[in-house]
């Protein structure tokens, strides 16, 4: 078995460790024998979706964004019909804010997303810093918490056509204010949690190499890994941060 992840622009999107998710995803597809074919993107390199089994976008600054919408605005609708396809992404904070309909600055210049999904993001008036513990949505994945630390001052909202990753018990999440965490559609995760977020949340990681794998017909279930380490990190932090 083999996957293809795409590593888009991991020279300009990287804060807070951010290439840790792909380390992460590699190694856990490794210990199971799992071929991974990692392909690293950046500006003006040539992007075929229908080759990816896997994308990640990490975060980064206002000016990364406006580089990458201009970089990816040509191809924003075969990136639209793959996500339609079942195409598995993550994406992280700035990443994730890319996919909307535009980002708002303090000054009120609107800088335009990819107007993938029903989002939008305003730059508020404080950083939202620390670290987070939610509450999964939906009973898809093998635990149904989430941790991380989250660092921006975007302030994200979804379209009433979107469900949010998960519910905040600990933290801000999209925006301090209605308790929502990231959004899940399709196969899409967008999240504002760095860390990075994988290795801090191995049950993200299997649902999607699974994913994948089931969107090419090579199975639906994974071997077992002895995750008694990741999982006593991933309690401390909850117990730590929970209250």
């Amino acid at each position: 078995m083999r996957l293809v992840i795409y590593h888009l622009y991991p020279d300009l999107l990287d804060l807070y460790g951010d290439r840790g998710n792909i380390l992460a995803l590699s190694a856990r597809c490794r210990w199971r024998g799992i071929e991974v074919d990692i392909r690293r993107v950046t500006l003006g390199d040539p992007i075929d979706f229908s080759q990816a089994d896997i994308l990640f976008l990490g975060g980064g600054s206002d000016r990364e964004q406006s580089l990458l919408v201009e970089d990816l605005g040509s191809r924003a609708k075969e990136l639209a019909d793959s996500i339609e396809d079942g195409l598995v992404i993550l994406t992280i904070c700035g990443g994730y804010q890319l996919l909307g309909q535009y980002y708002q600055t303090g000054e009120g210049k609107k800088i335009p997303g990819l107007k993938i999904l029903d989002l939008y993001t305003i730059a508020g008036s404080k950083r939202l810093i620390g670290n987070v513990v939610a509450e999964m949505n939906e009973e898809v994945f093998s635990l149904n918490t989430l941790v991380g630390f989250e660092n921006h001052s975007g302030k994200t909202y979804l379209g009433p056509g979107l469900q949010p990753l998960a519910k905040i018990i600990r933290g801000y999440g999209n925006n301090g204010e209605d308790k929502q965490e990231g959004v899940r559609y399709k196969n899409v995760l967008g999240t504002y949690l760095h860390g990075p977020l994988l290795p801090k949340n191995p049950h993200i990681a299997d649902w999607m190499i699974l994913s994948a794998l089931k969107r090419k017909g090579l199975g639906d279930s994974l071997a077992l890994l002895d995750d008694t380490m990741e999982i006593n990190a991933h309690r401390a932090i909850i117990a730590r941060f929970k209250e």
